[in-house]
């Protein structure tokens, strides 16, 4: 890995149909802030959290499965929050999956994690789940101020690791920890980054790989999602997230179709009028409710990647891009004729798209078969801190005023 460093110096054509300081976060800062979210959670109950609304199942989804395998993975599954995450990806219908264990921290949300994931062992904590030895991989889909902790804990139990994103939270330190952490390990690791296998993405990196695209001259991404209230949140730590310390979901439409990185950025923030995203309200002193970012990509070529919670409107995830041989803005137009097979993995029978796009299946398929298969899954190490790290420094940056800054780079 290429040591991190910040500079803080100052303050006829063929078509086809995303410092090394901390932010603060421990157990006692946010008692009572999750008021805030309340109204959000309500209005929950009536409407799908954006993003989970259920992708319709393609009939032929498991037409041309075929198993690797058949031997099941012990897996245990910790988290369920308001957004139900543990049991969103399909675990529980995956054919070489046994969930073995399940935890939260709240008795209720356990039961309930149990009960959607048809388990009877429980756990009070990620910390006593991950003792048990029946338990060969777990799900961590926590809050996220502690996802290095928990996936840490799991590494040193020697189990391999799946996590929500990001992977890290506001830490540089802490993204060396993890890196250090999951070489040493020999275990997988791997983010769930829902953009990854949106259905034009993929098509973006299947292309890419056949070389139709040539090196990404530009690309965008964008991940729009208005929260007047912030979703309710373990100790509410979604009040006044800093935009671009969940960037995933928009860096993915360039890291997730090259496997490259960022390598410097200049980001500008605009300051909000929504209440919890003024500096005085949220324990980031975050000012911002968008952040746009310029990146440098390894290429030589140019991102720009957009994240904002503030601007109501055309809401989702989504990308375009434009390279030397080809672009894809919904389709591809370019120089290749023979385009590879640019549908989505086939999903075992009984395994739902689910959300974000018909993305949580092929997620945990993946997972799954590269455990099987002992073999580095899309979204590795690598992938997941060059997505998350970025967005890191693109913060800092937005709080120096655009301030072009170097960002690390995680290579194997």
């Amino acid at each position: 890995m290429q040591k991190p460093r910040l500079n803080t110096a100052k303050t006829s054509d063929h078509q086809y149909d995303l410092s090394r300081r901390s932010f603060l976060w421990r157990s006692g800062a946010l008692a009572g802030a999750t008021v805030l979210g309340l109204q959000h959670a309500a209005n929950a109950a009536e409407k799908p959290i954006q993003g989970f609304e259920q992708a319709k199942d393609d009939p032929n989804a498991s037409k041309d499965w075929r198993p690797v395998s058949d031997r099941k993975i012990r897996v245990g599954i910790v988290g369920y929050g308001v957004c139900r995450f543990g049991a969103g990806f399909g675990f529980q219908d995956h054919p070489n999956v046994e969930v073995v264990a399940v935890s939260d921290l709240i008795p209720d949300r356990c039961a309930g994690l149990a009960k959607a994931c048809r388990c009877e062992k429980t756990y009070p904590s990620l910390e006593e789940l991950v003792k048990d030895d029946k338990i060969e991989a777990v799900f961590v889909a926590t809050d996220a101020p502690n996802h290095t902790k928990h996936c840490l804990e799991v590494l040193k139990h020697g189990k391999h690791v799946a996590c929500a994103v990001p992977a890290v939270f506001g830490s540089l330190e802490e993204a060396d920890q993890l890196f250090e952490a999951v070489k040493k390990s020999g275990r997988k690791y791997m983010l769930y980054e829902t953009s990854a296998y949106h259905e034009d993405l993929h098509a973006m990196r299947e292309i890419y790989k056949a070389g139709g695209l040539g090196k990404l001259v530009y690309s965008e991404g964008e991940y729009y999602h208005y929260m007047e209230q912030p979703i309710d949140s373990y100790k509410g730590w979604r009040i006044g997230l800093p935009p671009q310390l969940y960037p995933t979901h928009s860096n993915a439409y360039y890291n997730c179709v090259t496997g490259g990185s960022f390598t410097e950025v200049s980001c500008i923030g605009m300051p909000s009028v929504i209440e919890h995203l003024q500096p005085a309200n949220n324990i980031y002193k975050n000012p911002f409710g968008t952040e746009i970012a310029l990146f440098r990509t390894s290429e030589g070529g140019t991102s720009r990647m957009a994240v904002s919670w503030d601007t109501p409107g055309l809401s989702g995830e989504m990308g375009r891009i434009r390279g030397q041989r080809g672009s894809f803005y919904g389709r591809y137009e370019g120089f290749e004729k023979n385009l590879p097979n640019l549908q989505r993995p086939a999903l075992p029978p009984g395994v739902a798209s689910g959300g974000h796009g018909g993305s949580h299946g092929q997620l945990t398929n993946e997972f799954v078969n590269a455990i099987l298969q002992d073999r580095d899954p899309l979204i590795d190490i690598v992938m997941a801190l060059n997505l998350t790290v970025s967005g890191i420094v693109a913060h800092h940056s937005a709080m120096k005023d655009g301030e072009l800054m170097k960002i690390p780079q995680y290579k194997v």
